[in-house]
């Protein structure tokens, strides 16, 4: 979205007219845990120059940096911010009569519209530089650091898809559901530690995210309260569980990486401490957004969120390409005080690039597509369609994400998951239209 003075006064605007009944907490967390994100991205991120580019990750080269990942890794919120969210719409649009795939093609189409303009834009930027031929290994290593994002866009799509149905299950069993899925989780870890049966454990990755998601059902229907007296002592035990796991237990401190691909009990202690203190902050938080200079903000965060979260490694690839060459920044061993102290100037640029890009790209997120009305009735041929479609994108994005950098081909990632996720978004499409036009 433009920074022009017309589109501040558009957030301002939005800001005002919000509905006194919208819970702006939920929307606060969703902004702090995508800005955490990038934050952590461009923080751990390593560039050196030597007359050629080389990348690395710092909490692989500096050890000393494990612990702050605790910080930075926050996608435990934005599940839980997810499952409170399709909570609220599902239920509205059930509410107004609606069927589950007018559902489903509404509640995908801002999820998959800013998805399908990055990896159209990667996709051109691979094949132009191999016809063009650059380094084949270089255009691949580029393009998988920009699709780093994915990995989490796809875990969230696939929960987002399952709602009416984990949604059905919630309403019956509550709290239960995500306590069942815990221990689905930690029966995948001891399967893939002893070596009984590694592959058990990659059911992780769908048990592990289904869980925080399901905790996000049981705080927006109320079964799990938002108040200090409930988020304290959950955030306690969190906590504790995360320090006999990690540093008493077999699970590595670092909550990147090995606790979570996949996903492991470690990371589920981390989720509950901080699913706990966001709970406890909840009436602090609303209050204070009341204030219309702070909800602004998060009202305009959260207007291109996903903008911000899927290009933010196109930024540190862009800057990386700008800053070292030219000798504009230094590139001292990770974990030296200089390369602490130039982290800064590393950030402001980074910033500044994601703030071009978003401006770029941002009004596609903005701009709603061809989408049943809310409440509307789809239809059972649309539904299919739906479910077909968003197979099709959900596998080409699974096997975009898995790609190593060395799967780089003509396009930069797998041909073959390249069209499927293109051909699924483009029924997907197809289908949101045609369901438009029949109720027109």
């Amino acid at each position: 979205m433009p920074l022009t003075a017309g589109a501040l006064r558009e957030m301002r605007r939005l800001a005002e007219e919000t509905p006194a009944r919208r819970d702006r907490h939920v929307d606060l967390l969703r902004a702090v845990a995508i800005g955490a994100v990038v934050l952590g991205h461009w923080l751990v991120t390593h560039v050196a120059y030597d007359g050629r580019l080389h990348g690395g990750n710092a909490l692989d080269l500096v050890s000393w940096t494990a612990p702050f990942t605790w910080l930075f890794q926050v996608m435990p919120l934005f599940f839980l911010v997810g499952g409170y969210s399709n909570a609220s719409s599902l239920a509205a649009h059930r509410g107004r009569g609606g069927d589950t795939a007018a559902w489903m093609l509404r509640r995908t189409d801002r999820l998959l519209r800013p998805t399908t303009l990055l990896l159209a834009v990667l996709t051109g930027v691979a094949v132009s530089g191999n016809v063009a031929g650059g380094d084949p290994g270089m255009v691949g290593m580029a393009v998988w650091l920009a699709g780093i994002p994915l990995w989490f866009l796809a875990a969230y799509l696939a929960v987002v898809v399952l709602t009416p149905v984990t949604h059905a299950v919630h309403r019956r069993y509550g709290l239960a559901v995500p306590v069942v899925l815990a221990v689905l989780v930690g029966v995948g870890d001891a399967a893939r530690l002893t070596g009984w049966a590694p592959a058990l454990g990659q059911a992780n990755y769908l048990f592990a995210w289904l869980a925080m998601h399901q905790v996000g059902f049981a705080w927006q229907d109320g079964r799990l309260p938002a108040r200090p007296r409930v988020g304290l002592p959950l955030a306690a035990v969190g906590a504790t569980l995360l320090v006999l796991l990690t540093v008493l237990g077999p699970y590595p401190l670092s909550m990147v990486g090995a606790n979570t691909s996949p996903p492991t009990l470690a990371l589920l202690a981390l989720a509950t401490t901080q699913i706990g203190l966001g709970l406890a902050v909840h009436d602090a938080s609303c209050r204070w957004l009341r204030r219309l200079r702070p909800w602004t903000v998060v009202v305009a965060v959260n207007a291109v969120i996903m903008t911000i979260f899927l290009w933010h490694m196109t930024a540190a690839l862009i800057g990386a390409v700008l800053l070292y060459p030219s000798g504009m920044l230094a590139a001292p061993p990770p974990g030296t005080p200089l390369w602490l102290l130039l982290r800064l100037p590393w950030l402001a640029a980074l910033a500044l690039v994601l703030l071009g890009l978003v401006a770029v790209f941002g009004p596609v997120e903005r701009r709603s597509g061809p989408c049943p009305a809310a409440g509307a009735r789809a239809g059972t041929v649309a539904g299919v369609l739906a479910c077909s479609g968003m197979a099709v994108a959900l596998a080409g994005l699974l096997g975009i994400a898995m790609a190593g950098p060395g799967d780089h081909g003509v396009t930069g990632m797998p041909v073959l998951a390249v069209a499927g996720y293109f051909a699924g978004a483009t029924t997907l499409r197809l289908t949101r239209a045609r369901s438009r036009r029949a109720q027109s």
